[in-house]
Protein backbone atom coordinates (compact mmCIF):
# COMPACT_ATOMS: atom_id res chain seq x y z
CA UNK A 1 0.00 0.00 0.00
CA UNK A 2 1.03 3.58 -0.63
CA UNK A 3 -0.53 6.61 0.99
CA UNK A 4 -0.14 10.28 0.11
CA UNK A 5 -1.83 13.55 1.06
CA UNK A 6 -2.98 15.54 -1.98
CA UNK A 7 -1.89 18.79 -0.32
CA UNK A 8 1.73 17.68 -0.79
CA UNK A 9 1.23 17.90 -4.57
CA UNK A 10 -0.40 21.35 -4.72
CA UNK A 11 2.58 23.36 -5.98
CA UNK A 12 2.19 26.44 -8.14
CA UNK A 13 4.67 28.35 -10.28
CA UNK A 14 4.46 31.87 -11.69
CA UNK A 15 6.09 30.72 -14.96
CA UNK A 16 3.79 27.86 -16.00
CA UNK A 17 1.46 25.15 -14.78
CA UNK A 18 3.00 22.35 -12.69
CA UNK A 19 2.52 18.60 -12.85
CA UNK A 20 3.27 16.48 -9.79
CA UNK A 21 3.14 12.68 -10.08
CA UNK A 22 1.32 11.03 -7.17
CA UNK A 23 1.53 7.40 -8.32
CA UNK A 24 3.09 5.57 -11.24
CA UNK A 25 2.46 1.85 -11.18
CA UNK A 26 2.93 -0.36 -14.19
CA UNK A 27 0.94 1.34 -16.98
CA UNK A 28 -1.20 3.56 -14.72
CA UNK A 29 -0.37 7.02 -13.40
CA UNK A 30 -2.04 9.60 -11.21
CA UNK A 31 -0.87 13.19 -11.10
CA UNK A 32 -1.96 16.66 -10.05
CA UNK A 33 -1.93 19.57 -12.51
CA UNK A 34 -1.75 23.01 -10.85
CA UNK A 35 -2.58 26.28 -12.62
CA UNK A 36 -2.38 29.88 -11.48
CA UNK A 37 -4.90 32.31 -13.00
CA UNK A 38 -4.38 32.63 -16.76
CA UNK A 39 -2.23 29.52 -17.15
CA UNK A 40 -3.19 26.78 -19.59
CA UNK A 41 -2.45 23.28 -20.82
CA UNK A 42 -2.03 23.01 -24.61
CA UNK A 43 -4.21 20.72 -26.71
CA UNK A 44 -3.04 17.11 -26.74
CA UNK A 45 -4.25 13.50 -26.83
CA UNK A 46 -3.58 10.42 -24.72
CA UNK A 47 -3.27 7.60 -27.28
CA UNK A 48 -4.70 4.25 -26.13
CA UNK A 49 -5.53 5.61 -22.68
CA UNK A 50 -8.67 6.73 -20.91
CA UNK A 51 -8.38 9.92 -18.86
CA UNK A 52 -10.30 10.64 -15.67
CA UNK A 53 -10.15 14.15 -14.21
CA UNK A 54 -11.44 15.56 -10.93
CA UNK A 55 -11.36 19.32 -10.31
CA UNK A 56 -9.96 19.58 -6.78
CA UNK A 57 -10.14 23.37 -6.50
CA UNK A 58 -10.96 26.39 -8.63
CA UNK A 59 -12.68 26.56 -12.00
CA UNK A 60 -11.66 26.71 -15.61
CA UNK A 61 -12.47 25.78 -19.17
CA UNK A 62 -11.67 22.47 -20.82
CA UNK A 63 -11.66 22.30 -24.59
CA UNK A 64 -12.47 18.79 -25.78
CA UNK A 65 -12.39 18.25 -29.54
CA UNK A 66 -13.05 21.97 -30.01
CA UNK A 67 -16.01 22.13 -27.60
CA UNK A 68 -15.61 24.31 -24.50
CA UNK A 69 -16.72 22.83 -21.18
CA UNK A 70 -16.66 24.94 -18.01
CA UNK A 71 -15.80 22.91 -14.90
CA UNK A 72 -15.48 23.79 -11.23
CA UNK A 73 -14.52 22.19 -7.95
CA UNK A 74 -15.80 18.61 -7.58
CA UNK A 75 -16.71 18.24 -11.28
CA UNK A 76 -15.38 15.15 -13.02
CA UNK A 77 -14.61 14.40 -16.66
CA UNK A 78 -13.95 11.15 -18.51
CA UNK A 79 -12.22 11.19 -21.89
CA UNK A 80 -10.88 8.61 -24.27
CA UNK A 81 -7.40 8.87 -25.72
CA UNK A 82 -8.84 9.80 -29.11
CA UNK A 83 -10.31 13.05 -27.76
CA UNK A 84 -8.14 16.17 -27.95
CA UNK A 85 -7.94 17.94 -24.59
CA UNK A 86 -6.83 21.42 -23.52
CA UNK A 87 -7.43 23.38 -20.31
CA UNK A 88 -7.31 27.05 -19.27
CA UNK A 89 -7.65 28.52 -15.80
CA UNK A 90 -10.20 31.17 -16.68
CA UNK A 91 -11.08 31.99 -13.08
CA UNK A 92 -9.37 34.27 -10.56
CA UNK A 93 -8.18 31.49 -8.22
CA UNK A 94 -5.67 28.66 -8.44
CA UNK A 95 -6.88 25.42 -10.04
CA UNK A 96 -5.76 21.88 -9.24
CA UNK A 97 -6.81 18.86 -11.29
CA UNK A 98 -6.49 15.24 -10.17
CA UNK A 99 -5.75 13.21 -13.31
CA UNK A 100 -5.63 9.44 -13.78
CA UNK A 101 -4.42 7.75 -16.96
CA UNK A 102 -5.27 4.05 -17.13
CA UNK A 103 -2.47 3.38 -19.60
CA UNK A 104 0.56 5.63 -19.99
CA UNK A 105 1.13 6.25 -23.74
CA UNK A 106 4.84 6.68 -22.96
CA UNK A 107 6.97 7.70 -19.98
CA UNK A 108 6.73 11.44 -20.79
CA UNK A 109 3.13 11.32 -19.52
CA UNK A 110 4.34 10.29 -16.04
CA UNK A 111 7.00 12.95 -15.42
CA UNK A 112 6.93 15.96 -13.14
CA UNK A 113 6.91 19.36 -14.87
Amino acid sequence: MKKHNIKDFLEFSEERFTKRVVFKEDKTTVFILNFKAGQSLPAHKHPKSNVQILVLQGEGTFTVDGEEVVAMQEDTLFLTGDEELAFSNTGPENVSLYVMLNRIPDDRYAENL
